[in-house]
């Protein structure tokens, strides 16, 4: 297999088959964690989550994951997250009360509001601001039924509105965190990933 290795952080409630096609597509060597010394030495990290914020973070915890990525990101090694993987970089969800995430922003997310459907499935706008060097602006394919409204302080956002405005993805330097699934958003997507495999460590 050609391409840079990434390795994949195992969080039990992922569709792992599309995240490891996906990432080969976009010129990446996917491979799965075994052990969390994985995620320590690992130029790439990619974050996937589908399911639950609280069923999550259990098995990230569980598999002793949590402290590993929670360092990698804290230091600015490459990470990326998707769908469920960025709510986890928050503090809490209320999707499930009482559990914590990785805390690496101070953030809570919350249920779309309002006539809305939910979960939001389908493509969507997003507009990533100009300071951005992996996010572009696009349309990606979503599948939430929770967000975040305000991009935190020292991060690049790209944004999306459904039924107001949301944070549709986060980066700060090799540290990207996508609400979408780049896995699935076509061209945009792949574009996207490619653009992160090829940062440096």
């Amino acid at each position: 297999m050609s391409g840079r290795e990434v390795v994949v952080c195992r969080t039990g409630t992922a569709n792992i088959a599309s995240v490891l096609a996906g990432l080969t597509r976009a010129g990446g060597a996917p491979r799965m964690a075994t052990d969390p010394d994985d995620i320590r030495s690992a130029s790439h990290v990619m974050l996937p989550g589908v399911g639950s914020f609280g069923a999550a973070m259990a098995n990230l915890n569980e598999s002793a994951m949590a402290e590993p990525l929670r360092e990698r990101m804290a230091a600015g090694k490459p990470t990326l997250s998707i769908c469920v993987g960025l709510q986890l970089l928050g503090s809490t969800s209320e999707e499930s009360p009482g559990a914590k995430g990785l805390g690496l922003i101070e953030a809570d997310f919350t249920r779309f509001a309002g006539s809305v459907r939910v979960p939001q499935f389908g493509w969507n706008r997003i507009e990533a601001d100009e300071h951005c060097s992996v996010l572009a602006s696009g349309h990606a394919y979503f599948a939430n039924s929770y967000r975040l409204t305000e991009a935190p302080e020292g991060w690049n956002a790209a944004m999306a509105d459904h039924g107001g405005p949301f944070v549709a993805a986060l980066e700060r330097g090799p540290v990207v965190a996508c609400q979408f699934h780049p896995e699935l958003s076509g061209a945009f997507g792949r574009t996207l990933l490619s653009r992160w495999i090829a940062m440096p460590c």
